[in-house]
C-alpha cells in the first residue's frame, strides 16, 4: 500500500488526472459564473457587493483545509518516515498560500461597502493573516534550508506548531467580538443561507476546488521530475 505512494508509481496517473480535469474545467467553469454573476439574487442588504462571497469563502475554506492537510501529512512524515509524503506538502503549499491571501484581498475588498473599511483588526482577519505567515515559513525552510533532511523536519515542526491557528480561525467569532458574522453553513442541516445563493457557491467551491486539484498535480510532477533528475532512488 505505502508502495503507491511512490512518485514513480503514480507519474502517469498524474498525466491522466490532468487530462481529465482540464476537459472539465472551463464547462464548470462557465456554470459557476453563471450562477454566480446571473442566477443569483444580490442582497437585500449588501447588494451586488455579496458576489464577493463566492470567491472569498471558497478561498477561506481551501486556505484552511490545505494547511490542515499539510499539518497532517507533516505528522505522517514523523511517524512512518515518509519522506515522500513531503512532495506532496511542498505541492500543497503555494496552492494554500495563494488562496490564504486571495481570502484576504477578497474580505478586504467586501469589508469596505459592508464594514466602511478596508482593514480592522478583527480576530479572523488577523489569524488567516497568521495563517499566511505559516505558509510562508513552511515554503521557504524547505527553499532555504540544507540538506533536504533537516529541511524537511524544520517545515514539518513548522507546519504542526501552526495548526494551532487552525480553530483559532474557526471559533473567533465565537470566541471574541468580531465583525464577522457566525457561520451561515453549518454540516447538521441549520444553515441560515438561502438556496438561492448556497447553490452559486456549491458550484464556485467544485470550481475551485479542481483548480487547486490542477495545479497541485502539475506541482507534483514538477517535484517528480526533480527528483529523478537527482537520481534519487527513495525520496
Amino acid at each position: 500500500m505505502l508502495d503507491l505512494l511512490n512518485p514513480s508509481k503514480i507519474f502517469i496517473w498524474i498525466e491522466k488526472l490532468i487530462k481529465f480535469i482540464n476537459s472539465i474545467f472551463f464547462i464548470l467553469l462557465l456554470v459557476a459564473l453563471t450562477f454566480a454573476l446571473i442566477v443569483s439574487p444580490p442582497d437585500y442588504l449588501q447588494g451586488d457587493s455579496v458576489r464577493i462571497m463566492y470567491i472569498h469563502v471558497p478561498s477561506s475554506w481551501i486556505g484552511l483545509a490545505s494547511y490542515s492537510c499539510i499539518a497532517l501529512i507533516s505528522v505522517l512524515i514523523f511517524i512512518f518516515k515518509l519522506r515522500n509524503l513531503i512532495l506532496i506538502a511542498k505541492s500543497l503549499a503555494p496552492i494554500g498560500l495563494v488562496f490564504t491571501c486571495l481570502s484576504i484581498i477578497t474580505g478586504s475588498i467586501w469589508g469596505k461597502p459592508t464594514w466602511g473599511t478596508w482593514w480592522a483588526w478583527d480576530a479572523r482577519i488577523v489569524s488567516m493573516v497568521v495563517l499566511g505567515i505559516f505558509y510562508i515559513l513552511f515554503i521557504l525552510s524547505n527553499k532555504l534550508i540544507k540538506p533536504e533532511i533537516k529541511a524537511t523536519k524544520v517545515s514539518c515542526i513548522i507546519a504542526i506548531f501552526g495548526f494551532i491557528n487552525i480553530p483559532i480561525i474557526k471559533y473567533s467569532v465565537e470566541w471574541w467580538n468580531t465583525l464577522h458574522q457566525p457561520a451561515s453553513i453549518k454540516i447538521d442541516g441549520t444553515s441560515t443561507i438561502h438556496s438561492s445563493m448556497l447553490t452559486p457557491l456549491a458550484f464556485m467551491l467544485l470550481v475551485f476546488l479542481l483548480y487547486c486539484a490542477l495545479i497541485f498535480l502539475m506541482k507534483y510532477k514538477t517535484e517528480i521530475i526533480r527528483i529523478k533528475k537527482k537520481n534519487l532512488k527513495r525520496i
